[in-house]
C-alpha cells in the first residue's frame, strides 16, 4: 500500500501543473499509512512473540517489535503530515457556516490576499514533493526497522537519509534551509562513509553480510575458546590468537560510530542544532523524530547480536561512552541558548543519552526501559513542537507598532485596512535580523514572554510537555528515567547513574526558564484593543471557483482561530502526558510484550 501511495503521487506530481495540490497530497499520504497501518494491524499478531519471518533470503526480519514501531511510525508520520493538510486557522462565518451550505457545496474557503498574516501564504502548502519525500523516508525507516543483512542496512539508510537531505533543502526560496541542507547532507555522507568502512570490515572478517551467519561465527569462535581455556577459566581476549581480537571489535566501532553520527549523539552533535534551527520547523518536526526512531530500533537489534553470548565485546563502551558525553554536553550547553529551537537540538542530544546508557546495559529491565523511553521521548518531542508551531499561527492577533504609530497607520491606511504583522523580537532592529519569519515564526526564546496571558491552554501544554522532559513526577517522563536509572542501578553502573541525574537536575534549568518566561514575564508585546475593530474583507470561494454573484465579506479577528486539527492533536498528546499515571498497564504490557518478542524471536 505504501508503494503504491508513491507510484500515485509521483504521477500525478509528473502531470499536474498546479501548485496548491500539496494539501491534498497531504491527505493522500495520510490516507495511504492509515491504509497500511490497518494492513499491519491485522497482520500483527503479538501472541505468537517467538515467530519472526524472513523475507528476500535473510534481507529483511518481521518481527513482532519491528511490526509495532513500523505502526508506531506510521502514526507519528500521519500526525507531522496533518500540519501540512489542513489551513491552521479557521474562520467562523454565520453565513457561509450552516448545515445547509455544507451539504450545498463540496468545498469552501476564505480567501483573503490583502492582508499580512504571520504564514498567511505558508511555503508549506506550495510545495507538491513534501508529502512524497516523506513517504520515501518512510519506507527506508520501515526497511531499517527489519534489516538483517549488511547491505540492506546500507540501502535503507541511504534511503531514509537522502530524503531527509533533500526533506531539509526543499524550501529553495530560503537561504537557511538551503544552507542546512547542504551542511546535512555533507556531514550525512561522512557518516554513511564511516558506516560503509564499518561493514566492509565485517564483511572482510565474516566472508557473509548476514548478521545471522556472523552471529554463527561468533559462537564457533567462543565455543572454540570454551574449549581451549575451559569453562571455568578467565578468558582474556588479548592472550587470544587470531584476527578476531582486533578486527571485529574494530568493525562494530566504526559501523556504530557512524550511526551515531546519524542520530546527532556527542560527540557527533556538531551538526544538529544549527540544522534544527536554520530548516522550517515542519520539516524540523520529523528530522529530530522519525529519522532516530529507526535507528535506534536496529541499534538494539545489533547490540542484540553482538553481545548475546558470555562475553562482554569492548566496542559497546562506544555507545557508553557516548552516552555519558550526550549527556553532560545536552544538558550544559543548553544552558547558553537563546533560540528555541537550538534548545530542542541539545534537549534531543540529553534524551539520547538515556538510550544510549539503556542500550549499553543490554538486560530485560534495560530493553523494557528503552522500549519505553523511545515511546515516550517521540510523542512528548512531537508534541513540543506542535505546539511551537501553533503558538507562531497565533501570533496574529498581535501588532509591532505602539498604539499612536498603530493608530497614524490606520487612519493612513483607512481605505485598505489591514492587519499588521507582529514584533519578532524585542525590537524593530532585532526583527530585521530574524529570516524566515513565514516559515519559523517563534525563533527566540525571548518571543513567548508572556505567552500565558494570550493562550493560556495552549502554554499550559507546552509546560506539561516541559516538565515530562525533565522528568517531573507524575508525568509520563518521569517514569522513563526511573526505568533507565534502576536498571542502570540493578546492573552496577552507579557512575552513569550519578551523572544522569545531575545532568537532568542541570537539564532542568532551561526547561523552567522557558517555563518562567512564558508564564512569569511580562511580555513585550501590547494589545491596544483595537484589534476587534480590525475589519478583514474577503471571498467565499465554492469549488476553488469565485461564484458570479459573489460580494466580498467583512468579519473581525475574533473570528480567527487555530484549526481543530491542531488543537485537537495538542489536546489529545498533553492528556497522554498528563494522564499516564491512571493508564500504566496497557503502556507496561506492550514494552513486556516488546521485549520478549526480542529476547525469543
Amino acid at each position: 500500500m505504501l508503494f503504491l501511495t508513491i507510484n500515485l503521487l509521483l504521477l500525478s506530481n509528473a502531470v499536474t501543473y498546479r501548485r496548491d495540490k500539496s494539501i491534498l497530497y497531504s491527505r493522500i499520504s495520510i490516507l495511504g499509512l492509515f491504509y497500511s497501518s490497518l494492513l499491519l494491524y491485522f497482520n500483527m499478531d503479538l501472541t505468537f512473540i517467538q515467530k519472526s519471518i524472513s523475507l528476500f533470503g535473510g534481507l529483511l526480519y518481521c518481527k513482532s517489535y519491528t511490526l509495532f514501531f513500523t505502526l508506531f511510525i506510521f502514526f507519528l508520520s500521519s500526525i507531522i503530515l496533518s500540519l501540512t493538510s489542513f489551513y491552521p486557522r479557521k474562520i467562523w462565518i454565520k453565513d457561509s457556516s450552516s448545515l445547509y451550505n455544507i451539504f450545498k457545496r463540496t468545498t469552501t474557503e476564505i480567501y483573503y490576499y490583502n492582508i499580512k498574516i504571520i504564514n498567511k501564504m505558508g511555503e508549506q502548502f506550495r510545495i507538491i514533493e513534501y508529502s512524497l519525500i516523506l513517504l520515501f523516508i518512510i519506507t527506508g525507516a520501515v526497511f531499517l526497522l527489519s534489516s538483517c543483512d549488511l547491505i540492506s542496512i546500507f540501502l535503507s539508510i541511504e534511503l531514509q537519509s537522502y530524503g531527509l537531505y533533500l526533506l531539509s533543502a526543499i524550501y529553495r526560496n530560503s537561504e537557511l534551509s538551503t544552507n542546512a541542507g547542504l551542511t546535512y547532507f555533507l556531514l550525512g555522507g561522512l557518516s554513511s562513509c564511516i558506516i560503509l568502512l564499518g561493514q566492509s570490515l565485517l564483511y572482510i572478517n565474516s566472508g557473509n553480510t548476514s548478521l545471522d551467519v556472523i552471529y554463527i561465527i561468533n559462537s564457533i569462535f567462543i565455543n572454540d575458546i570454551y574449549e581451549i581455556y575451559g569453562n571455568d577459566a578467565s578468558i582474556n581476549l588479548t592472550n587470544v590468537p587470531g584476527i578476531y581480537q582486533y578486527y571485529i571489535q574494530l568493525s562494530l566501532v566504526i559501523l556504530s560510530t557512524g550511526f551515531l553520527f546519524k542520530v546527532s549523539s556527542a560527540p557527533f552533535h556538531f551538526w544538529s542544532p544549527d540544522v534544527y534551527d536554520a530548516i522550517p520547523t515542519i520539516v524540523t518536526t520529523f528530522v529530530a523524530i522519525i529519522a532516530k526512531i529507526s535507528i535506534f530500533i536496529f541499534f538494539l537489534e545489533l547490540v542484540y547480536y553482538a553481545s548475546i553470548t558470555s562475553l562482554n565485546f569492548s566496542w559497546k563502551n562506544n555507545l557508553l561512552i557516548s552516552s555519558l558525553l550526550s549527556l553532560i554536553i545536552g544538558s550544559v550547553l543548553g544552558l547558553t541558548q537563546f533560540r528555541i529551537k537550538r534548545l530542542y537540538a541539545y534537549s534531543t542530544i540529553s534524551h539520547i543519552g538515556f538510550i544510549l546508557l539503556a542500550l549499553s546495559i543490554n538486560s530485560i529491565e534495560s530493553i523494557q526501559a528503552f522500549f519505553f523511553y523511545i515511546l515516550q521521548y517521540s510523542i512528548s518531542n512531537l508534541n513540543a513542537f506542535i505546539i511551537l508551531i501553533t503558538i507562531g499561527y497565533s501570533f496574529i492577533y498581535l501588532y509591532k507598532d505602539t498604539h499612536a504609530g498603530f493608530l497614524a497607520l490606520k487612519e493612513k491606511n483607512k481605505d485598505n485596512i489591514t492587519i499588521y504583522e507582529q514584533t519578532l523580537a524585542h525590537s524593530q532592529s532585532n526583527n530585521e535580523n530574524l529570516k524566515d519569519t513565514n516559515l519559523s515564526p517563534i525563533q527566540l526564546i525571548s518571543q513567548l514572554k508572556g505567552y500565558f496571558k494570550i493562550n493560556p491552554l495552549l502554554a499550559i501544554s507546552l509546560a506539561i510537555t516541559l516538565y515530562s522532559f525533565i522528568g517531573v513526577p507524575p508525568l509520563i517522563g518521569f517514569f522513563a528515567k526511573q526505568m533507565i536509572l534502576t536498571a542502570a542501578l540493578d546492573n552496577g553502573y552507579v557512575f552513569m547513574s550519578l551523572v544522569a541525574i545531575i545532568t537532568s537536575v542541570i537539564g532542568g534549568a532551561y526547561y523552567l526558564n522557558l517555563v518562567k518566561q512564558i508564564f512569569f514575564y511580562k511580555s513585550d508585546y501590547e494589545d491596544h484593543g483595537t484589534r476587534d475593530n480590525i475589519v478583514i474583507q474577503g471571498y467565499v470561494l465554492y469549488n476553488n471557483i469565485f461564484k458570479s454573484d459573489s460580494s466580498p465579506m467583512h468579519f473581525t479577528t475574533k473570528f480567527m482561530k487555530i484549526n481543530s486539527a491542531l488543537s485537537n492533536i495538542i489536546s489529545i498528546i498533553t492528556l497522554l502526558l498528563l494522564l499516564f499515571i491512571f493508564m500504566p498497564e496497557e503502556w507496561f504490557n506492550i514494552i513486556s510484550i516488546l521485549t520478549l518478542s526480542e529476547l525469543k524471536s
